[in-house]
């Protein structure tokens, strides 16, 4: 067996007895200094150990090809009517989706940009709009020609005034106006304005009465827009449909006649001028472009008297975070999202009437992909933009169009884990370092002052 005294034999740490050892008030004060110098350097040590440190780095974008980039936004527009304002994509791969209204609201606004009521429903018009091909002289001119002077008075004088806003240099317009005079004149045989008086047929040339076009359909009359068949048989049925519920001796509206919300005919008109579009819409990770616009199906527009200002209070790319999600984005990265959101709460204001006519607002968005990896898996993605914006003179209808275009490279941000036996070995060494510095100040300091006594005494003697 291994004897006790040859196992002492490898004691490292041999033990001096404490009557050979002597106590200083040096070294009472370097040993406090000691004690603080570590508690110090090993808070330092645990916190660098805490702290998420991260690295970037530019690689290849490498999303599938089946991925899709999602678009959110909420923009106001005060001059373009949610009953017109279409949202359109296009891509270079040839992608062209109209109209999309899945995944998007529209609100009618004041001029204020407040909403004046609930969601507006836009149906699209799902079949081709029959007319009357050629003008029956038969008839001539059936309709009451209507101006700011006369439109109130004979509103009041008629339960229904049918109008039909037009202008002469309008195709839908030319279009209607023969099956329009042929339907008036018909009602106005049928139901004698003197002797009848339900309904009327009317016509407001809106090159003419251009106040008076805008502001009945700013919400300053109950009306409802029509959207059924132009030929004749087709508008004199919904007249008819109109007059039945209507006694002729009161002139008042029964309780069921208000005309068939279902009726794809007939929808409520926005009740102002303005519209707020909210949503979102999901487009190949490819140069495209979103565009709001101005589109009917049995319209036209003056480009001149267009005005496509907008104010954006969104528009980013990806999807939407969390708070809670983007505060621990930021404490990966603290300058992380500011580029998220570019384009919000800018105003982009043109003026129809001045010599900015016909004007385009484009912005081109520059899109960089950031992805998040932490030391179990990744994180989040983020897709951060540059915006340059201009406006445009079109020869076209004017619109308010977004360029994007996907950068191939992408900005990968890493967090780097610190290994424990890193950490321990630092705060090994900060101990043994700061024990073995100290003991060595304390030796000098004490050999010092023995030869300064040494000194002292040979004088003395």
């Amino acid at each position: 067996m291994v004897s006790t005294s040859k196992i002492k034999s490898v004691d490292f740490y041999r033990k001096i007895p404490r009557d050979l050892t002597e106590a200083s008030l040096s070294g009472a004060g370097l040993s406090l200094i000691a004690a603080f110098s570590m508690i110090f350097l090993f808070g330092m040590e645990l916190n660098d150990y805490l702290r998420v440190n991260t690295s970037t780095s530019i690689v290849v974008d490498n999303s599938s090809d089946g991925d899709f980039l999602r678009i959110d936004f909420n923009i106001s527009f005060p001059a373009l009517s949610c009953e017109f304002a279409s949202i359109d994509v296009s891509d270079v791969l040839g992608t062209n989706r109209l109209n999309i209204t899945k995944t998007v609201r529209k609100y009618s606004i004041d001029s204020n940009l407040k909403t004046t009521g609930s969601e507006f429903e836009s149906g699209p018009i799902t079949k081709a709009i029959k007319h009357d091909e050629e003008y029956d002289e038969e008839y001539g001119e059936g309709s009451v020609t209507l101006n700011t002077h006369n439109f109130d008075r004979i509103a009041h004088q008629h339960a229904i005034l049918v109008v039909n806003f037009y202008a002469p240099w309008c195709y839908w317009s030319n279009r209607l106006k023969p099956s329009w005079e042929k339907a008036a004149k018909i009602m106005m045989e049928r139901y004698d304005p003197e002797m009848d008086g339900r309904i009327l047929l009317g016509k407001v040339d809106c090159t003419e009465e251009i106040e008076l076009c805008k502001r009945d359909n700013h919400g300053h009359h109950d009306h409802e827009s029509y959207y059924g068949d132009r030929d004749t048989d087709s508008l004199v049925k919904t007249m008819e449909n109109l007059v039945a519920p209507i006694s002729l001796a009161s002139q008042e509206v029964a309780s069921d006649s208000q005309p068939n919300k279902t009726d794809d005919a007939k929808r409520p008109a926005p009740l102002t001028g303005g519209c707020r579009i909210e949503g979102f819409v999901r487009v190949k990770k490819v140069p495209g472009n979103l565009i709001i616009s101005a589109r009917s199906a049995a319209h036209s527009f003056d480009a001149s008297q267009m005005n496509m200002s907008h104010i954006i209070s969104q528009f980013s790319f990806g999807k939407r975070f969390s708070s809670r999600m983007m505060s621990n984005m930021k404490r990966l990265l603290p300058y992380l999202g500011r580029s998220h959101g570019r384009l919000n709460g800018m105003s982009y204001i043109s003026n129809p009437s001045d010599s900015s006519a016909n004007v385009t607002i484009e912005h081109y968005l520059q899109i960089v992909k950031t992805e998040v990896m932490t030391r179990f898996s990744k994180f989040a993605e983020e897709y951060e933009y540059t915006a340059h914006s201009s406006l445009v003179h079109s020869l076209h209808v004017p619109v308010a169009k977004f360029h994007f275009d996907l950068s191939p490279m992408q900005v990968l941000i890493t967090e780097n884990s610190k290994s424990f036996s890193h950490f321990i070995t630092n705060v090994c060494a900060i101990i043994g370092g700061v024990f073995t510095v100290v003991g060595i100040m304390d030796s000098i300091l004490h050999n010092t002052m023995r030869m300064i006594k040494k000194v002292e005494l040979g004088k003395n003697f």
